[in-house]
């Protein structure tokens, strides 16, 4: 996992930064960033489970750069692997610097292991099924 080159495709998630989503210091807390990409993380995995699902391990996140307000924040994700309750899902994250600059920054990465769960919250088996649903595509 090096982020090297603005990944392909469409991302899972794209938000604007704004003002309430800074730290003392100006930024982006990085906390903001955390929750965004659990999202981005649970999006990816209900293309393989449709039900109910919870993330049980984030592996480690490191900024390589700021994000600031208004920034274009795009959270692209893909399936690495589908074992039998969880979904391991990589999630890259780019910034585009604000006001129509074409610049991408590569702001983290992450694996997030995501778990497919019954009503009480116990571990069940991924479905694996849902190339009917619709995802708004």
């Amino acid at each position: 996992m090096i982020l090297e080159k603005f990944p392909d495709g469409i991302p899972s998630i794209c938000v604007v930064m704004m003002p309430r989503d800074t730290n003392a210091l100006g930024t982006i807390f990085g906390g903001v960033i955390l929750s965004h990409i659990d999202l981005a993380a649970a999006i990816e995995a209900h293309k393989h489970h449709p039900g109910m699902v919870v993330t049980v391990a984030m592996d480690k996140v490191e900024f390589k750069h700021p994000v600031n307000v208004g920034d274009l924040v795009s959270f692209f994700t893909s399936t690495l692997r589908v074992g039998r309750t969880s979904v391991l899902v990589c999630v890259s994250v780019w910034a585009q610097r604000r006001f129509g600059s074409k610049e991408r920054i590569p702001v983290t990465e992450a694996e997030v292991t995501i778990v497919a769960v019954d009503d009480e919250f116990k571990p069940t088996p991924v479905a694996r099924a849902c190339e009917d649903y619709d995802y708004g595509a």
